[in-house]
């Protein structure tokens, strides 16, 4: 008798295989049976997450997908001997591919065919039941029955927990029954019910149709025709759900004839093990293996599947449906514009088309001109200079360019001859401003004279040197920038021996309260006084006193007033101490 591949003999009972020593005995010039569709692969719609069962991904709108599946069975079709040994392997290998595509529509709908082709089988001829079984040609490529499909969800959506699909499939007669490809008559599976739904990272599916066969022909004692087909499956996802791997079960049995309806020859029945990798883009690949668990016609020993697919994500297929837009106008569309929101510029790269050029100093000229991107300033002609702030070597705020005094920091004004120097400038330090002062390179005394003001020899009262000396807050510590008035202070007494002393006056600002700010006004003018004497001032001409914020000269609510209060100032006396 001819039975299915798999060699578990005890999963049915032996009904039929009796026959075998009857039609043993029977004249070798019995007739040749025809063929039928042998191979129990039947692949899911292109699209589907499974190889065989569907995972119902079926939305969106003229939504396609193409794939090739390749199928390999081993002995899916043996005659066996009585005793359950296997006389002749009447197909051993069968290899078939099918290349498929489907489409959805209207959201609900989808279409789908599937071409499958035997493209290299082998096997040795066989006779049981006084029928000659001739094995299929190996140097035949021959096509099989052309599958044709509808299915429509009626409940559910994809990725929830539950969804219903109600279709029907119709297998064009384009089959070879000599080759084991195809019945010679149209078979309709209908109606065909389709389960799926996803929980977490958990899946499933499963099937159940009636499959019309009109051929009722008897294959080695077992008889064909029409079938419920069954199946199911469950996995798991991995790899943030791009892999799926899991289990499918499915299988036929025979219900036009009482004596085939779960028999072991009418009752084909496979697991497959398998895996498959959803790409992002849209590609997908599998593979997957399995045994026939019974002896079922084309029930194989063992079945290997791979598949290439592609399928467009529903969102990715929006994307591509949809009329193009350019929300910023910018002429770069959103499909490609990496700052669809914001007007830029179109770029060679990907990561910045569409995006403004970058400003990281936020002074309108970009990265790619600016001479120097992490500091703001104007727009420039002048190679090195563009994006750059000006100038300005003494910190003042007004520009080198404008500024009166570039190197003695200043505040800025409408006239351009003091524009960026001190509000009042006293070049020799002898307390006269230069704007007043007659002789603003020496040191004088004031006069009532303005020929004379500021000159030495003048008859007015002792000279004064008005230089402050700074520290650093909180502290006796001089700050460099008072040298230079310390030693102007030198030359001055050592030029003029006729003033007889100096008193060194401390001063601090208001963050210093009480006792703490007279002290520390006092440790200032000890320290000049220290300084001085270090430099060669005879300590006989110098006297110190504390005044701690009693006396600012500008406002303690700014750092800048602050430091302008933390001073030591001079007063010079022509006679005595």
């Amino acid at each position: 008798m001819v039975c299915g591949a798999r060699v578990n003999r005890y999963f049915f009972g032996l009904i039929g295989c009796a026959l075998l020593a009857v039609s043993m005995s029977r004249p070798a010039t019995a007739q040749e049976a025809p063929g039928l569709a042998l191979d129990r692969f039947d692949p899911s719609e292109r699209g589907s997450d499974w190889f065989v069962l569907d995972s119902l991904d079926i939305h969106g709108h003229l939504r396609p997908a193409i794939g090739v599946v390749g199928d390999w069975a081993y002995k899916p079709l043996v005659i066996y001997e009585d005793d359950g040994s296997e006389r002749a392997a009447l197909v051993r290998h069968q290899l078939f591919t099918h290349a498929g595509a489907s489409l959805v529509a209207w959201d609900r709908v989808r279409f789908a065919l599937n071409a499958p082709v035997a493209l290299y089988q082998t096997g040795t001829s066989g006779f049981a039941n006084g029928t000659s079984y001739a094995a299929p040609s190996s140097e035949k490529v021959s096509f099989g029955d052309l599958r044709l499909a509808a299915d429509v969800r009626v409940v559910g959506r994809p990725g929830q927990t539950f969804s219903l699909a109600v279709g029907t499939q119709v297998h064009v007669p384009t089959g070879d029954r000599a080759q084991f490809t195809g019945d010679g008559s149209t078979r309709v599976v209908l109606p065909r019910l389709q389960v799926a739904g996803e929980s977490g990272k958990f899946v499933y599916a499963g099937r159940l149709g009636f499959a019309s066969r009109p051929s009722n022909d008897s294959l080695g004692g077992g008889r064909l025709g029409s079938e419920v087909v069954f199946g199911g499956a469950a996995g798991m996802r991995f790899a943030n759900s791009r892999l799926l791997v899991g289990p499918e079960l499915f299988g036929s049995t025979v219900v036009s004839n009482a004596d085939a309806f779960f028999s072991k020859q009418g009752t084909p029945f496979e697991v497959l093990f398998g895996m498959r990798y959803m790409h992002p883009a849209g590609a997908r690949v599998g593979a997957a293996f399995g045994p026939g668990l019974t002896r079922g016609f084309g029930s194989p020993e063992l079945r290997f599947v791979v598949s290439v697919e592609w399928l467009p994500s529903h969102e990715q297929w929006e994307r591509e449906l949809a009329e193009p837009t350019d929300r910023d106008n910018d002429g770069v569309l959103d499909a490609t514009d990496a700052c669809p929101d914001v007007a830029g510029e179109k770029t060679t790269d990907p990561k910045t088309n569409g995006c403004p050029p970058s400003d990281r100093d936020g002074d309108g000229v970009p990265d790619g001109d600016d001479a120097c991107p992490d500091k703001p300033g104007p727009r420039s002609e002048v190679p090195g200079r563009n994006g750059c702030p000006p100038n300005d070597r003494d910190k003042d705020g007004v520009p080198d360019v404008e500024d009166a005094c570039p190197d003695v920091n200043g505040v800025q004004t409408t006239d351009p001859k003091t524009n960026g120097c001190p509000l009042q400038t006293d070049s020799d330090n002898d307390g006269v401003p230069d704007t007043e002062d007659a002789c603003p390179g020496a040191v004088g005394r004031r006069s009532q004279d303005p020929t004379q003001n500021g000159c030495p020899g003048a008859e007015a009262g002792p000279v004064q040197i008005t230089g402050q000396v700074k520290f650093k807050a909180n502290t006796a510590d001089i700050l460099e920038e008072s040298v230079t008035v310390l030693e102007s202070v030198v030359k001055t007494l050592a030029k003029h021996r006729e003033i007889q002393w100096v008193r060194v006056e401390g001063h601090a600002d208001d963050r210093v309260e009480g006792k703490n700010a007279k002290a520390l006004s006092v440790a200032r003018a000890e320290a000049v006084v220290k300084w001085l004497g270090d430099h060669g001032v005879d300590l006989d001409r110098l006297m110190s006193q504390g005044f701690g914020s009693e006396r600012p000269i500008d406002s303690n609510e700014t750092e800048e007033g602050r430091k302008n209060n933390r001073r030591v100032e001079f007063h010079v006396g022509g006679t005595g101490k």
